[in-house]
This record gives structure tokens, C-alpha cells and sequence, in this order.
């Protein structure tokens, strides 16, 4: 069975725990990639969810490889002061949900 793990900051990381999902912190760009690297190569990673500030900071060859992997399936998880702020919040989910299926949802407004 393939499993799901978290790569994320310090600071984050508790209460992915308290969620009962298995969690690896990283606090800096190298240590995430060694990470990252690490769970790309692990046979039993089904989905990784990454701090997308991690993500971000990730060299292009990393990225080039998660682009074209089957699995494990790569996720940035946003950060918290950028899902927050209400004008930018539709735009932002538009384009995770983008990435992760391919093409553009048209969200409601409520």
C-alpha cells in the first residue's frame, strides 16, 4: 500500500502529526530536497505534499523530475498567509487545482 507523507517546516509539522499523517521536516531548501529526493525514489510514496516555500526553492532538475513522474504524486501544500488573504485566495486555489488535474476549474463565487 502506498503511503502519504508531508515534507514541511518545523513550525507545521505537529499538527500534520496530531492529524495522524506521517511528517518530515525540513528548514532549509537542502535538507528538503535531500528529502524529496528520498521519497521520489521510495517505492512505497504514493503522494507527497510539500511545503510549496520548500517546493519553490527546489532546483529545475528536481522539478523537471517530479513534472514527469506517475507516482509518487508531488503537491506543493500553500501556505497559510497566502490562502488567507481574500482577494487573492480564488486565484491562488485556481491555480493548485490547475497543476494538480491539468486544466482550469471555474470556481463559484459564494
Amino acid at each position: 500500500m502506498y503511503k502519504l507523507v508531508i515534507l514541511t517546516k518545523s513550525e507545521s509539522a505537529f499538527g500534520f502529526r496530531l492529524a495522524g499523517v506521517d511528517v518530515l521536516e525540513a528548514n532549509d531548501a537542502e535538507e528538503a530536497k535531500k528529502q524529496l529526493v528520498a521519497l521520489i525514489n521510495d517505492d512505497r510514496s504514493g503522494i507527497v505534499a510539500i511545503d510549496e516555500d520548500l517546493m519553490a526553492q527546489m532546483d529545475d532538475r528536481v522539478k523537471e523530475k517530479i513534472d514527469k513522474l506517475y507516482r509518487p504524486i508531488v503537491i506543493p501544500i500553500p501556505a497559510k498567509d497566502r490562502v488567507e488573504s481574500s482577494d487573492a485566495r480564488p486565484e491562488y486555489i485556481r491555480r493548485l487545482i490547475r497543476r494538480a488535474v491539468g486544466f482550469d476549474i471555474k470556481l463559484g463565487q459564494g
